[in-house]
């Protein structure tokens, strides 16, 4: 279900309070097996409820921020997100860093947002909104999203982002300086970093995101399902972004494959404009031209 307003959602909201609490109960009660820290007793099963109404409050209190957006998706965004946290004796020393808090911080606002999620194929690998529209073979009103997605990303989206992780101006300068300085070490800095910032938030993913092998994905795309799939798990998986990229240009098209060129700052309007025009037109790029699923819309 869709909610576009913020009243919308408080109507939505307490109408469905119950079973918002019991899908966060679930939750944490599944994360505490998972971890080896569940017993069947009542003492677990309170605390499976406590920490349930606390997430719900986390959700109530974020959720009017986050419309438009699906209310019981955007909880299990939350949910998840809050138990993927990394511990602080486990957390990447290298990530520290500017460049390391960048990272983590943009795919940390990615798992609860569609703008930020979409924004990361420009950040991690420079890609436009038109050749992310083509790249996941968008349809006509798909495409369009993208580009919103970027817009509200160039308002406001980055900047709340920005400020949320912690970074100066000087942190974004000193990234900038060693790209324009030494490109090759800070590329190859970036990439180790991605596979420990993408292994980690893959963490949230529901269980049916796993990785496909070509044959799966070139299925996917022909019978044209799985529009969530293949924006989540594509922003967040490189070995299966370029597998994907093989599969989409096939050795019809001199197009090298995405590679991590990082932007700290978001895409300037119309700087792709040509490619975007050349590349998208009134064809879905999916083969059969089957109507796509929708990935909540929640805003950055």
């Amino acid at each position: 279900m869709l909610v576009t307003t913020a009243e919308e959602f408080d109507r939505v909201a307490t109408e469905a309070l119950p079973e918002l609490l019991d899908r966060a109960t679930a939750q944490t009660r599944r994360f505490l097996r998972e971890t080896g820290q569940w017993q069947e007793d009542v003492a677990h099963e309170k605390l499976a409820l406590r920490w349930g109404y606390d997430l719900v409050e986390r959700f109530l209190a974020c959720g009017r921020s986050e419309v438009p957006c699906r209310p019981f998706l955007l909880l299990e965004s939350l949910v998840t997100k809050y138990f993927s946290q990394p511990e602080p004796l486990c957390y990447h020393k290298d990530l520290l860093s500017p460049l390391g808090r960048f990272l983590d911080g943009l795919a940390s606002r990615a798992v609860i947002s569609r703008d930020a999620l979409i924004a990361l194929f420009y950040h991690f690998y420079g890609l436009g909104q038109g050749q992310v529209a083509r790249l996941l073979g968008l349809g006509s009103v798909e495409s369009q999203r993208v580009y919103k997605n970027f817009e509200r990303w160039r308002r406001t989206g980055w900047q709340r982002t920005i400020e949320e992780i912690g970074l100066t101006d000087q942190d974004l300068q000193e990234i900038e300086t060693q790209k324009q300085q030494h490109p090759d070490r800070l590329k190859g800095e970036a990439e180790r970093l991605l596979l420990v910032v993408q292994t980690h938030y893959r963490k949230s993913e529901p269980q049916h995101f796993p990785c496909r092998s070509r044959e799966e994905w070139a299925d996917l795309f022909k019978e044209g399902y799985g529009l969530d799939y293949r924006i989540w798990h594509l922003a967040m998986c490189r070995n299966c972004l370029l597998e994907v990229h093989a599969l989409r240009t096939d050795g019809t098209e001199r197009r090298p494959a995405p590679q991590v060129d990082l932007h700290v700052r978001p895409l300037v309007k119309g700087r792709f404009l040509t490619l975007v025009l050349g590349e998208t037109g009134g064809n879905n790029g999916n083969e059969t031209g089957r109507r796509a699923q929708h990935l909540s819309g929640t805003s950055a």
